[in-house]
């Protein structure tokens, strides 16, 4: 029989907060990302996004739960990291661009899932509340540091261009996601199902 999988409520607070946080930082660096790509490449992949999405919730009797919850936000975050460490190892390009928003989509089929599955597992009031607290929270602290960064890189470094800044601008986001899937994995501790007396 399967462990079963217990959250930490501090833990994986923590770990929305620093999600969110990635996604203040990085929400703006896309624009000029997916720069190459033509619009039909939003419409076929929003088709496909909504199909999939389709299907996942198909199968929510099955992963409602701890032990899929955990292992879908750890392949989310895994893809995360991956599309980061890819745009610094090929930089800008059309088919850079088009990984890129490939992996956002990707981990955007999984958004209503882990929103249901994270309010599930959480139950209580409480616990809901500090999340999206946090969740904001994040959020907001993320804009504010990239507008810092590209400033700083602006007047401090004098780097003007948009693609350099962004480029640079993802350093941070490796440190950043590398930080938050620590934060998942500790917020999931293992529970023996049949435990001994």
């Amino acid at each position: 029989m399967l462990d079963t999988l217990k959250i930490n409520h501090r833990a994986f607070i923590s770990y929305k907060f620093f999600n969110s946080l990635f996604t203040g930082i990085s929400v703006g660096s896309i624009f000029i990302i997916y720069t190459p790509l033509s619009p039909s490449v939003y419409s076929l992949g929003g088709i496909v996004l909504a199909a999939l999405m389709l299907v996942v919730a198909m199968f929510y009797a099955k992963i409602l739960n701890n032990h899929y919850f955990f292992r879908i936000s750890l392949f989310v975050e895994l893809v995360l990291l991956a599309m980061v460490v890819y745009f610094l190892l090929f930089s800008y390009s059309y088919q850079t661009a088009l990984m890129i928003y490939i992996g956002y989509q990707l981990s955007f089929v999984f958004g209503s899932y882990l929103v249901r599955a994270e309010t599930l597992a959480l139950k209580k009031d409480k616990i809901l509340t500090f999340v999206d607290v946090a969740k904001q929270a994040g959020y907001l602290i993320g804009l504010a540091i990239s507008f810092l960064f590209y400033k700083v890189l602006e007047y401090r470094f004098g780097i003007i261009d948009n693609q350099i800044q962004v480029y640079n601008l993802h350093y941070l986001l490796v440190v950043v996601e590398v930080l938050i899937i620590c934060l998942l994995v500790k917020s999931f501790s293992k529970v023996k199902a049949n435990k001994p007396f």
